[in-house]
This record gives structure tokens, C-alpha cells and sequence, in this order.
């Protein structure tokens, strides 16, 4: 299955890989696990490109793509929710945002986030956030997290708005965020065993190294397009498929991305952590890939079962 883009979201996409140049560099860490990209955010707001989705000649395929080149780099920015999420269903309310279905757990994107969008017993809800309301908390998932206040709670604003079509756009979100951690560990990978010699030769020559990195590829090339066909139809369907297909993907990728970069891949100094560690955050998102399929299962089957 292959997608041929327009010249429209080719001018696009030509547009964001454009901009996305200048941070492909890892940041320098030290005590920290992620690096949130201020300037990165500022430019992306400015650019226009978190409205793509509301052009007819673009729509959320193309907000896909968007979120997949911006959120494959190696600083941490807010780019999926307020892409892909705030145009269709709270283009009023101000970004960062931070998405969740609980509030007694982290939030990823909290302590940067203006908004918070809660899906929670069916309901849709908003609030606008003040720093009070924010605890940020220390993670090794290299994303940015943060516990809520119970008390900030009272101050959500319920909305009119279907609760499962939002969860739709979160789900293709997900996948997408996920295939961009996953292709940019892959990248990183692919560069470090064809630089890494053993018994004279690159470890990417092996023909055990070849094949298990093939069965990655494999993995990503399907979550991409599976990812751009749920943005381009809005089917429910599709929608956990992608995001399924995704959260059990990255589990198996993030397992083979650090066993070829060995004990180096387990140390904060290299960066491999910064793709691998938000394919493990990501995993657990809106009930994980289990509740996904078990999801799936009941919209196609559910009625005659």
C-alpha cells in the first residue's frame, strides 16, 4: 500500500523537513532526559503549521505528516495534540496542550501545556492552566511530565463535544508520534552499526544484524501508511488499528534498538534514549495497545457476537 501525496502537502512537507534542519542535532544532557524546544514551539506557532488540518486542500493526513517529521527529532516539542487535536474540535483555546483520559496519574506535556484537554467517563473537558496548577515530575521517558492539582479540577470546563471522535483523532495522534520515535531510533541505529566494527567489519554487515533491522523497517513502513490511511478517513476502524499496530510495534522496536547499540544504548549520555524511551512512554497511552484491539474487536464483531 502506498499513498501518493499532493503537490499541495508535498510543498508542505518540503516546508516542516525545512524547518526541522536546524534541531536534528541532539541536545548536550546532563541531569536531565529530555530538552523541551521553546524556540522550536515558538517557530512551529508561527509557521502556520498547526492549522494545516483545516485547509481542505491538506486536511489531517497532512497534519499527520507534520506531527511524524516534527515529532522524529531529537528535542522534545508539543506537536501532535495541537496539530492534529486543538483545529478540529478547540481552536480558541491557547496551546501548548497536554492530553489525558485520568488525572491521577502524570500528564505527559503538563508542565508546558496552557490547556488540558480530559476525556473522562465519556465527557469532554477543558482547562485553561495557571503554573500553580502544575507539579512537574522527573522522568527518564524523555518527555516532560507533570501531576495535577485536584483542586485545578474544578475549574474544567465541560464541552459539546463528541468524546469519541476526539478519541479517534488522539488514537491516529498516538500512532503517529509513535512512528516517528520509531523511525528516528531507526535512523540512529542504522548510522551506529555501519560505523561499528567488530571481527574487522561494520556489525550492520552480519547478516543477523541485516535481518533483524529489516523486520524494524518493516515495522515502520506499516505504521506510517496505516497511520496516513486513519488520518485520511476518520473510520474508527482504522483509527485503532493504527494506534494498536503502533503501541505493540514500539514495544518490539525499543527492545531491538538497544540490543544493537549494546550497553551504549543504556546510558543518558547517548542519545538513543530520547527515541526509544518515548516509544516505551507512548505505549501506555489511552489504555495501550490491548485495549485498542480489545476495542477493534467489539466494532467489528462486537454486534453479531
Amino acid at each position: 500500500m502506498e499513498y501518493q501525496l499532493s503537490d499541495y502537502q508535498t510543498t508542505v512537507e518540503t516546508a516542516v523537513l525545512g524547518l526541522a534542519e536546524r534541531f536534528r542535532t541532539p541536545p548536550m544532557l546532563h541531569d536531565e532526559s529530555f530538552v523541551y524546544s521553546e524556540t522550536l514551539d515558538a517557530e512551529l506557532a508561527e509557521s502556520g503549521f498547526h492549522e494545516v488540518s483545516t485547509d481542505p486542500e491538506l486536511g489531517l493526513q497532512t497534519a499527520a505528516l507534520v506531527t511524524m517529521e516534527i515529532a522524529k527529532l531529537p528535542v522534545c516539542v508539543e506537536v501532535a495534540a495541537s496539530t492534529m487535536v486543538r483545529p478540529q474540535f478547540f481552536p480558541e483555546v491557547p496551546r501548548p496542550i497536554a492530553l489525558a483520559d485520568r488525572t491521577n496519574r502524570p500528564i505527559r506535556f503538563l508542565p508546558q501545556a496552557k490547556t488540558l484537554v480530559l476525556i473522562e467517563d465519556g465527557a469532554v473537558k477543558t482547562l485553561e492552566l495557571a503554573p500553580s496548577d502544575v507539579t512537574p515530575i522527573a522522568s527518564l521517558f524523555a518527555y516532560p511530565y507533570g501531576r495535577l492539582s485536584s483542586e485545578a479540577l474544578d475549574r474544567a470546563v465541560a464541552r459539546d463535544v463528541d468524546a469519541n471522535a476526539l478519541r479517534r483523532q488522539w488514537q491516529v495522534a498516538i500512532a503517529a508520534e509513535i512512528w516517528a520515535a520509531l523511525d528516528g531510533g531507526l535512523a540512529l541505529t542504522i548510522d551506529y552499526v555501519t560505523q561499528r566494527k567488530q571481527f574487522g567489519q561494520p556489525i550492520g554487515a552480519f547478516q543477523a544484524v541485516k535481518h533483524r533491522l529489516a523486520e524494524v523497517a518493516v515495522l515502520s513502513h506499516t505504521l506510517k501508511w496505516l497511520t496516513l490511511r486513519a488520518a485520511s478517513n476518520d473510520a474508527p476502524e482504522d483509527a485503532l488499528i493504527a494506534c494498536g499496530y503502533a503501541q505493540d510495534a514500539a514495544t518490539q522496536a525499543a527492545h531491538e534498538l538497544h540490543q544493537f547499540h549494546g550497553a551504549t544504548g543504556m546510558t543518558l549520555e547517548y542519545p538513543l534514549h530520547l527515541w526509544s524511551y518515548r516509544l516505551k512512554a507512548l505505549v501506555s497511552e489511552l489504555g495501550g495497545a490491548d485495549t485498542q484491539t480489545a476495542a477493534l474487536a467489539d466494532a467489528l464483531w462486537g454486534a453479531a457476537a
